[in-house]
């Protein structure tokens, strides 16, 4: 069963809207609370966290559950030859509504907070070790989501992706955004988890170099990518498993049992 475009892009938007504001908020929430940034990131790291592998459960039999860019757009490139994936049209809805769903939670979560809406940030955060941060945080990312599926696991999910990030948050020195959206998001809030906007295009940039590296070790850690017609888990050969129905199944909003839950959230 596939579930109309329509919703499934307003999943993503709405999906990707929530998380922004609960970043957003709970990091403005934390700085007012306490002056130990310690305490601050936790509590930002805790709350994004909790949302994040709510979201991916609730979303994931709608739309997947991406609510990131470089999932989807890898999605896209994985399934491009088989159809399992989105398609062009379907990338461009994707990438537009998890853009539109981040900036719209920024601004709800300022709003909350009685903060001038969608004021641009002034946190610089530029330099080689941030952009190499965000590679690693990105490429990890995609290597455990893409890693899930071709082993036929992807009901884990909402549990390992919220955990890879809430890792990343303390192991990275740039805080593990490894988001696109929810970057430019931050771009326009002036709080804890801003970025200049002069800054977001090395973040970007440092996040999709992740991305594609994060693919090259999925296949260089699982092999290559099995037929339509292999089991999860079988790596292509029939004996059991490894291929990625369940990505092409949440694209298109498919069968609940086969659902990866594509998620990732990007904080301080």
């Amino acid at each position: 069963m596939t579930t109309p475009l329509p919703r499934r892009l307003a999943a993503e938007a709405v999906g990707t809207a929530l998380l922004a504001a609960v970043l957003v908020g709970s990091g403005v929430r934390a700085s007012g609370l306490s002056a130990d940034g310690g305490v601050q990131l936790l509590a930002n790291v805790l709350a994004s966290v909790l949302a994040l592998g709510v979201l991916v459960a609730l979303l994931s039999p709608v739309s997947g559950a991406h609510l990131n860019p470089v999932l989807t757009a890898a999605a896209w490139w994985t399934g491009r030859r088989d159809g399992t994936g989105p398609g062009a049209g379907e990338l461009g809805g994707y990438l537009l509504a998890q853009l539109g769903g981040a900036v719209a939670g920024v601004a709800l979560a300022d709003a909350m907070f009685g903060r001038p809406l969608l004021a641009p940030a002034t946190q610089v955060r530029a330099s080689g070790q941030l952009w190499l941060a965000e590679a690693v945080a990105t490429g990890g990312l995609v290597l455990l989501v893409f890693g899930l599926l071709r082993t036929g696991r992807g009901r884990l999910a909402p549990v390992a992706v919220a955990a890879w990030i809430g890792a990343a948050c303390w192991g990275t020195s740039s805080g593990s955004f490894a988001n696109p959206a929810l970057t430019v998001g931050r771009a326009l809030s002036d709080g804890y988890t801003g970025i200049a906007p002069g800054s977001v295009a090395g973040f970007v940039l440092a996040q999709v170099a992740g991305a594609v590296v994060g693919l090259a070790l999925v296949a260089v850690v699982f092999g290559p990518r099995p037929g339509p017609g292999a089991r999860p888990g079988s790596g292509g050969d029939g004996r059991g498993g490894g291929g990625e129905e369940g990505l092409g199944a949440a694209q298109r909003g498919g069968v609940v049992e086969d659902l990866p839950g594509l998620a990732a959230v990007a904080q301080q």
